[in-house]
């Protein structure tokens, strides 16, 4: 399985690049030259002004003391990577929910100031589709297969589809149950056709056993007779071929076909609410990741009117509420932080689970398939058996049958039959 794992770090995991500085704009050449060393000033997409520490990358609203050391409030921006994606936000004060996309590493820059990222997952990135995530189809690099060349189970049944209905959507491991299902019931069909094929074979031996004892043309004499009988013969010993044949294969074709895999459903249904639970479970997860980024987009919003109140000082804002605020923001962020990895967490056993079981559901299809095709060989290698002891039965049929010879037949039953060899001659006067 840690082979598996590898190969679905590959199919996933980009290259971290470093952020490209924003281009600073106009007017503040002049602010930097009054900040601490390594601080630069840039403007936010909202016209807000924020600070950044080109040694440390760290960024903060406030401007940066003079005094040596850390800023009052950075904004560290780190990047971890959970279940193959990559988490860009801080540990610490949260300033918008762009951050906290999940995502693959970009080389785009985000300032502190940029807009809350949409409800569902980065277009830039990835996307969400009925709670699993995907790379997105416009960007994404190519995968590589789990299995190259191999057209495994486990490369190709990762999306949902429509039923045939229309209406609802069908798991792609729902799929290769209801193949394994339907296998399972066409080994259970051919079975019943070799029922079917012992039922003539021994009803063809019966009807043989009786014709055999068919008095029909029984005074027949001479060597016609005798070749007479021994077909008559044959036919008795061709029934018993027939049964042998019968019950040959009864124990080894029929027997085996319906004892194969005796509890293949139930097993099925243990897979199937195995990897139902899974799914509902990481569902549960999505949901909390939706529910964590609308309350930390509801806390930047609160942050940011009650920043821009103060510094345009339209209300009496204290600067304890706002330290409340952002506090608020920094716990959501958090919050966001862990149902992210919660979710993760539980996309990645899902698809540690999804693997294994199909893999094992290859795994039977080959097995049964193979196990098919053994036994009907068995058939055939039956049925070219039985045709040789029939070509048996016949073979002294067909020796006699060549030494039949209507002189020598009136010879012998001349013999048998003759009253006198003496010829009658005329009556002299």
């Amino acid at each position: 399985m840690e082979g598996l794992q590898f190969q679905k770090g590959k199919k996933v995991l980009g290259t971290e690049t470093k952020p490209r500085k924003a281009t600073p704009q106009p007017g503040e050449d002049t602010l930097n030259g009054h900040l601490p060393p390594g601080w630069q000033s840039y403007m936010s997409p909202q016209g807000r002004r924020y600070y950044v520490n080109t040694f440390t990358n760290e960024t903060t609203w406030e401007r940066p003391s003079s005094v040596p050391g850390t800023p009052k409030s950075p904004v560290a921006q780190k990047s971890s990577a959970v279940n193959g994606y990559y988490i860009s936000g801080s540990p610490g004060h949260q300033l918008d929910s762009g951050h906290m996309s999940l995502r693959k590493p970009s080389g785009d820059p985000q300032s502190p100031g940029s807009p809350a990222a949409p409800r569902r997952q980065s277009k830039e990135s990835s996307l969400t589709i009925n709670c699993v995530t995907f790379p997105h189809p416009d960007i994404m690099p190519e995968q590589q297969l789990l299995k190259p060349s191999e057209w495994s189970y486990c490369d190709y049944f990762w999306a949902d589809k429509k039923d045939s209905q229309g209406n609802n959507t069908v798991s792609g491991f729902e799929i290769l149950l209801q193949k394994q299902l339907k296998g399972k019931q066409m080994q259970k069909e051919m079975a019943e056709f070799v029922r079917e094929r012992i039922k003539i074979e021994e009803e063809y031996a019966k009807n043989l056993s009786k014709l055999s004892q068919n008095s029909l043309a029984a005074q027949e004499e001479g060597t016609l007779g005798e070749a007479w009988a021994q077909l008559k013969k044959s036919l008795a010993d061709e029934a018993e071929v027939h049964l042998k044949f019968s019950s040959k294969l009864q124990s080894e074709v029929e027997k085996p076909l319906l004892n194969f895999r005796e509890n293949f459903k139930k097993d099925m249904k243990k897979c199937d609410h195995h990897i139902a639970d899974l799914r509902k479970h990481l569902a549960s997860r999505y949901t909390a990741v939706e529910k964590a980024r609308k309350a930390l987009t509801e806390r930047q919003k609160d942050l940011e009117m009650k920043t821009q109140q103060l510094e345009v000082k339209l209300s009496n804002k204290t600067e304890e509420e706002i330290k409340k605020a952002r506090r608020k923001s920094t716990q959501a962020g958090d919050d966001l932080m862990r149902c992210v990895d919660l979710y993760n967490q539980a996309q990645s056993k899902w698809f540690e689970e999804m693997v294994t079981t199909t893999l094992e559901l290859e795994r039977l299809e080959v097995e049964r398939v193979e196990m098919i095709r053994q036994h009907l060989c068995q058939y055939t290698q039956l049925r070219h058996e039985t045709d040789m002891f029939n070509q048996s039965t016949v073979e002294l049929v067909d020796q006699l049958l060549r030494k039949v010879d209507p002189a020598k037949d009136r010879e012998l039953w001349v013999k048998e039959h003759k009253t006198g060899d003496i010829r009658p001659v005329d009556m002299e006067i």
